[in-house]
């Protein structure tokens, strides 16, 4: 069913876990793989809609804030636009990302240098085991790289404890975007790591990036056809990140975290690999290697055997176990 309001989603999320019946919450579905069989149970579509913003009246709105308060079911790249168009700062490094605002807290999603953790104020839902509503401050969320309490507290098999209903961002004002921490936006923005750049220059930049990357979806491209990446970057101990991989800090000491492409393609999995061999259905994409596409036709066990090859292949070559970033219904890698 499609749930266009908090009540109609609660109550069709409860009236299934009353009768015990498995149940799927459905946001924008584009971080999701099902299996092949499909999902035997009640499948609720997040639809709710809304958008509230409190700001600062200032004379000088650069010193102001904006507290925007937003549905889970509203479409996330729509939000960033619009906060590029009122000058709230803090997620424009995150344009082009598919999906639900209520998605982007489960499972903190993160792109070029930002997360949604660094603006997220608190996130309100629905607690499944104890039936009402509960309302998490950040500090209370569990923030990682790309997880959360949302994403590891679980109800059951299908699904997790907390059903996210709205999220509150604190979001700066002014006409710059926050500071660049990635390299590569910062080369295609002609700015150096650390510097600002107008917020509608970086996200122009960050879309201009995902295009070239097969991460805009495209109809007519296959190599859109995919669920993002599939595999999340490695965080291990910095002994242990082969030679010559890159490397970021992380907030854990002695661990930092590697490219899970740098170590696909240095495991002998190139871009497109999987397009001349069997049916050629499901291959990595030709422009980003952590892509799994559908060239068209592909089942999910076609994917999924793919997935192995190449997590099992980087295993081997580097003793790295690499980790699935979308959610598997049905299926287990």
């Amino acid at each position: 069913m499609r749930a266009t309001t908090e009540d109609e989603l609660i109550a069709a999320v409860s009236a299934a876990d009353a009768a015990g019946e498995p149940v799927l919450v459905l946001g924008g579905g584009s971080n999701l793989m099902v299996a092949d069989e499909g999902f035997a149970g009640t499948v609720v579509e997040v639809a709710t809609r809304g958008i509230s913003a409190d700001v600062d009246a200032d004379d000088d709105p650069t010193c102001g804030g904006a507290v925007v308060t937003v549905a889970a079911g509203e479409t996330w790249d729509e939000l960033v636009a619009r906060a590029v168009e009122q000058g709230w700062v803090g997620v424009e490094a995150l344009s082009g990302i598919p999906g639900s605002v209520g998605a982007t807290p489960v499972q903190n999603v993160g792109a070029y240098g930002q997360e949604v953790a660094q603006t997220i104020a608190s996130v309100r839902v629905w607690d499944r085991r104890l039936n009402g509503i509960r309302t998490f401050a950040v500090a209370d969320c569990g923030f990682g790289y790309r997880t959360s309490r949302f994403k590891v507290d679980r109800y059951d098999a299908n699904g997790g404890r907390h059903l996210v209903l709205s999220v509150t961002f604190q979001l700066r004002q002014g006409s710059l975007g926050a500071p660049i921490a990635y390299s590569e936006l910062a080369r295609a923005l002609g700015v150096e790591a650390g510097q600002r750049a107008p917020l509608a220059d970086v996200r122009a930049a960050v879309l201009g990036l995902r295009r070239g990357k097969g991460m805009v979806l495209d109809p007519a491209d296959h190599d859109t056809w995919s669920a993002g990446s599939f595999f999340t970057n490695p965080v291990v101990p910095a002994a242990e990140v082969p030679a010559g991989a890159p490397t970021w800090p992380t907030a854990d000491d002695g661990l930092v975290k590697t490219s899970a492409a740098w170590l696909i393609e240095h495991s002998g999995f190139g871009k497109g690999y999987g397009l001349d061999r069997g049916t050629g259905r499901a291959a990595l994409s030709t422009k980003h290697t952590l892509a799994l596409t559908n060239r068209g036709g592909a089942t999910a066990d076609e994917l999924l055997a793919l997935a192995r090859e190449v997590r099992d292949g980087v295993a081997a070559s580097y003793g790295v176990r690499l980790v699935n970033e979308p959610v598997l219904v049905g299926l287990s890698l």
